[in-house]
Formats: structure tokens, sequence, C-alpha cells
């Protein structure tokens, strides 16, 4: 499974009434949560509740993932009632290994036979929440062909370090993290900084500001209110686009000419410039991922 998302909206899956609203969200994804956001006393709720919830988000043409906890004896429980046809990610928290990665995907593997749903159609999203799993980062990126992205659990991972969430802090692991998704040809989702703030959102455009130049292509809303500062930060502006296609077309006119470089707007272009541009236009969704001479320049 590939995504182009851009914004991913926690929503306990308990609460209808926030799953309601996060039908008119704007949101491109919603996690349904049975972890943080769900009181132990309310986990059997919360997967009671998956199945409408589910229903609805889909009906308001949402992709849907859901986040489980950690602990084997809920996660078994999760898992079972998190299978359902319309889920497209299983978000797994506090990531410790590869072993770890490759279990789950065994289970949603026998889950989805079990039920009928399509074979390989339910991604896994990676929380990495600790520094041991920072430190197995790149193992854990290339634990399972069902990984889709990485994400950095900022406020976990600040906790288990003993301070508050920074960017003096964050920044590093965070790097790593993107580093490890692209070598492994998965996306790095999140930022390099705390979103808990959700009522300051020039803060949160700044983060995800900093988290697009160091790689992330989308990141997590606790409230509606951030997904669209959320989606506009991870969206390409006009101005991108068009230097993009420019780029894109003059270097393949160059191609077409023996030339391996040509200048675009006084400034040079060669192939890691050309294929910047057409990560651009792809995210903008300006270009057919299909087509033949932007696959094969990709290595797709």
């Amino acid at each position: 499974m590939t995504t182009a998302w851009r914004s991913l909206l926690f929503v306990p899956a308990d609460r209808p009434r926030y799953v309601q609203k996060a039908c008119a969200s704007g949101a491109d994804a919603v996690l349904l949560d049975l972890e943080d956001g769900v009181a132990a006393s309310a986990k059997e709720a919360a997967r009671a509740a998956l199945a409408d919830a589910v229903g609805q988000l889909r009906a308001a043409g949402l992709d849907v993932a859901v986040r489980i906890n950690r602990p084997w004896r809920l996660a078994v429980c999760d898992f079972e009632a998190a299978m359902l046809p319309g889920v497209r990610a299983v978000v797994l928290p506090k990531v410790p290994s590869g072993e770890h990665v490759r279990a789950c995907a065994e289970v949603v593997g026998e889950l989805e036979t079990e039920r009928g749903l399509e074979p390989g159609s339910v991604a896994l999203i990676a929380l990495i929440e600790t520094p041991s799993a920072v430190e197995r980062v790149a193992e854990i990126a290339r634990a399972s062909d069902r990984l889709v992205a990485l994400t950095l659990g900022v406020e976990d991972y600040a906790a288990a370090i003993g301070v508050p969430p920074s960017r003096d802090l964050l920044l590093g692991p965070a790097s790593r993290l993107v580093n490890a998704a692209r070598a492994a040809g998965v996306q790095a989702f999140g930022a390099a900084g705390s979103v808990a703030s959700y009522r300051d959102l020039p803060a949160l455009a700044d983060e995800l500001a900093l988290a697009r130049r160091l790689g992330f292509t989308a990141s997590y809303a606790i409230h509606p209110d951030q997904v669209g500062t959320i989606n506009a930060a991870f969206t390409p502006t006009e101005a991108e686009v068009e230097r993009a296609q420019a780029v894109v077309d003059a270097y393949r006119a160059a191609l077409d000419s023996g030339r391996g470089a040509v200048a675009v707007g006084g400034a040079m272009v060669d192939e890691p410039v050309y294929l910047q541009a057409v990560a651009t236009l792809l995210r903008a969704g300006a270009v057919d991922p299909t087509d033949r001479g932007t696959s094969a320049t990709l290595g797709r």
C-alpha cells in the first residue's frame, strides 16, 4: 500500500461524537485510537465501536487506520477488532524491534486470510518511541513489506529520556528516523517536535515546516483545528509545482538532446535535482505515477 496522506487525525475509538466531527475535518486519514486516547476501563467498548466508526469514516471518503495497544494480551484483542473491511493500516506503538513488526505482520496476514480480505491490503505503521528503538530503527524499517511508514513518538521518547520534548532533543532522532525510512523505501510521518499545543497554530506551522525540510511527508493531528495547517504544510505550493514542472520539462529535453545537465532559472539541473522535482509533482498530484518515464527514472 502506498499513501498520499498529509494528515492523520487521532480520534479515540470510543467517542462517537468525535468520529462524527472527524468526517468533516478535511483530514486525509483518521487514526482510530485504542491505545493512549482510551482509558483502560474503556478498551473493550472502544473495540466494539470500531465497526461503526470505520463505516462512518469510509462513507465520508476518509481513509482509516487503527492504533492498537502494545501489551500482547491487549494487542491480540485489538487486531481481532481492527481487521475490518475499510481499514487501511494498523499503527503499532512502542515498537522495540524488527522481530516485533514481523510478528504483527504474521497476525495481520492470518486475519486477512480468515476474513476474506485482500492479501496485503492492511499496512503497518511503526511508532518509534524509545531510545532503544531509535538505535534499531534501520532494522525496524526493513522488517516487513507491510510496513509503509515510521513515526517518532515524540512525547514517549522525551519521557523515556527524562526531559520535555524540544527541538534540541528531537532533531537527531527525527533525522535518523527519516534516513532509515527512506533507505528502506518507506515514508516518515510526524515532526521533530510536539504537536500537543493544538491551539497554537503558528507554532505548529513552524514545526511542520522543519519536518518537511527534514523529509517527513505527513503528520498527525490531535484536534480537527490542526488539520488545515498540516495539509498546507505538506502540499507543494503553486510556485513549487511550477518550478518543478519547468525543471522536469527542461531536463527531459536536455536528455533527448544528449546532455546530462541544463540551466533552469539561473540554476544548474542534473539528475538529483530532477528527481526532487518529480517527487514534488507526484506529491502535488500533478503527474501520473504510472507514467513510464517518471517511474523508470525514480526506479520504482
